[in-house]
């Protein structure tokens, strides 16, 4: 098969792109100010519950072919990792809300060039469940962080209400039409278990000579029989985190990181990610293992330094995989920003954890 090759001209901005931005970032700091005032502190503005904070291992698989041994995943060898699992809300909400997931990964002893701004020794993925982001682009981001903004002063009650609908019109579609809506999951994602989801990078990053989305795939046996029907967050409102952590004290869970590489600009666009890439033009193929060990998955002193301290940005990468396209590009100045208002909120500094020994055991 051939595959599409990376180029510095293969972005197109959108038209009153930053402008965009800017109201991304206007809207979201205010949401992150009202839930700051109800809960009394500072939150993430997205993916503030976590639901365990984990350390393990990245390995990059032998003798890949040529197309996949790029950037991070040139040789074999192995990296330490600290992984955050989360919920999508930017505010800590009961379980029966059950938006999309997240799962940040953060590489340590990643040597190489590294983008500007950046200059620790690590890489980070910020995936989320579901292969695609609603938004699309940077105009389709900030009316969908406004829709989000509109609810964020309702009762939680209301927001479980929402999700409901969303998850239970999903179910439909999924049996009618074949498959679910991506833009109903990510307001009503199924009652699953957090380790058994699949995780995305949803967006394009650059892929050494290549350009590729990225995606983090359970397989450790454990977690494919895990069963979504114990999961009630009726009565459990944390039984998300609760099932993590008792997953992790019994088990390891085994996640394969693979690529889908760029193939066809028609059906594969670089700018819109509500595109999902077709796995006719390019299936995802494995690059390298996370293995995530049995370990105490929330430890205090451990889950207030992955929440309060430490942060996971898009920012923090390679050259070799820049993010790519509107979505990405809002990132890079929306992550920055509301990192900085979170920090200064709370009184802690912020820091770019640069060797997994600063984690507390």
């Amino acid at each position: 098969m051939t595959y599409l090759r990376y180029s510095d001209d293969i972005e197109t901005p959108e038209e009153n792109e930053q402008e965009s931005i800017d109201g991304i970032i206007k809207g979201m700091t205010q949401e992150s100010r009202t839930v700051e005032k109800r809960e009394g502190h500072a939150v993430r503005a997205s993916h503030a519950k976590s639901t365990a904070c984990v350390i393990g291992e990245l390995t990059v698989a032998d003798d890949l072919p040529r197309e996949l041994a790029q950037g991070l995943f040139a040789q074999a060898g192995t990296f330490q990792v600290a992984v955050r699992f989360a919920q999508g809300p930017g505010e800590n909400l009961g379980d029966r809300v059950s938006t999309h997931r997240g799962m940040a990964i953060k590489v340590f002893g990643v040597e190489g060039e590294k983008l500007p701004g950046h200059d620790a020794p690590t890489q980070d993925f910020v995936f989320a469940s579901g292969p695609t982001f609603p938004g699309g682009t940077p105009a389709g981001f900030l009316s969908q962080a406004k829709k989000i903004g509109l609810t964020t002063p309702m009762p939680e009650g209301v927001k479980s209400a929402a999700s409901s609908i969303a998850r239970n019109i999903n179910k439909v579609l999924n049996a009618v039409a074949g498959g679910p809506s991506p833009t109903l999951d990510f307001y009503g994602h199924p009652y699953s278990y957090p380790l058994d989801d699949y995780y995305f990078s949803q967006c394009p990053v650059r892929y050494g000579d290549y350009v590729a989305k990225l995606g983090a795939f359970p397989v450790a046996p454990e977690q494919l029989a895990l069963d979504d029907w114990q999961l009630n967050p009726h009565e459990d409102e944390d039984g998300f985190r609760h099932a993590a952590i008792a997953y992790f004290d019994e088990h390891d869970a085994v996640f394969e990181l693979r690529a889908q590489l760029w193939a066809n600009a028609e059906t594969q666009p670089i700018e819109d990610t509500s595109v999902e890439w077709p796995a006719q033009d390019s299936e995802y193929r494995t690059v390298a293992t996370i293995r995530l060990p049995r370990q105490a998955a929330y430890g205090a002193e451990r889950v207030r330094y992955f929440d309060e301290v430490m942060t996971f940005r898009p920012a923090h990468s390679l050259a070799a995989h820049r993010p790519l396209g509107g979505v990405m590009r809002a990132r890079l100045q929306v992550y920055r920003a509301l990192s900085a208002f979170r920090h200064r909120e709370n009184g802690i500094d912020e820091q770019n954890t640069a060797i997994i020994d600063q984690i507390p055991a």
